[in-house]
């Protein structure tokens, strides 16, 4: 029988990478979010416009968010495949969740808005109330949902152990970073509410 170690090829350099990007990019968004909260900072250097401070936070993480998928689909290029995982039961099973998280991830930007999407309420922009439809009623959190869910289905895609561990990582990272964005939203919304 052999061992499970011998699908995951640590001495790659893409794996590190992937692997520091998919760590990085939530620690970013939170600590410049929350300086802009406290200091208008992204604010300040557009000129006093929020929108333009919000928009350039929203192209700071969409080109990061770019790069970790450059990064992660390169990484399972250089990790040993899984024969069980080039079943096309996987292969099919890979669609459905690509497709599924895919589903979830554009819908909630369609929900949020450009502002809702990438942190708008860091910067003042608040929307009126909470958005409660679709996808917001099938899960709390679509779009780390989505997004962990197409890690996944590429990892299934690839037939990746490797890019399993990834996801797994992925997913984790992203339950830390609700734990701290949950409430810090929720308490940008109740000090809205002690305004009106």
């Amino acid at each position: 029988m052999s061992s499970l170690l011998e699908y995951f090829d640590f001495s790659q350099p893409s794996f590190y990478f992937a692997l520091a990007n998919i760590l990085f990019n939530p620690i970013y968004w939170n600590i410049v979010a929350r300086a802009e909260y406290r200091s208008h900072i992204l604010t300040k250097l557009a000129g006093g416009h929020a929108y333009r401070g919000c928009a350039a936070l929203a192209i700071s993480i969409f080109s990061l968010g770019i790069l970790r998928d450059y990064l992660y689909k390169a990484a399972l290029e250089f990790q040993p495949i899984h024969p069980l995982l080039e079943l096309d039961a996987v292969k099919a099973i890979a669609v459905v969740l690509f497709l599924s998280g895919n589903i979830l991830v554009l819908s909630s930007m369609w929900a949020l808005g450009f502002t809702g999407t990438y942190l708008g309420d860091y910067f003042g922009i608040l929307m009126e109330a909470r958005v409660t439809g679709f996808p917001f009623n099938v899960c709390e959190d679509p779009m780390y949902t989505g997004s962990t869910l197409t890690f996944l289905a590429t990892a299934l895609w690839y037939a990746s152990p490797a890019g399993l561990l990834l996801t797994l990582i992925v997913h984790v990272v992203y339950r830390v970073a609700l734990r701290y964005e949950g409430p810090f939203t929720a308490m940008i919304y109740a000090n809205k509410d002690k305004k009106q």
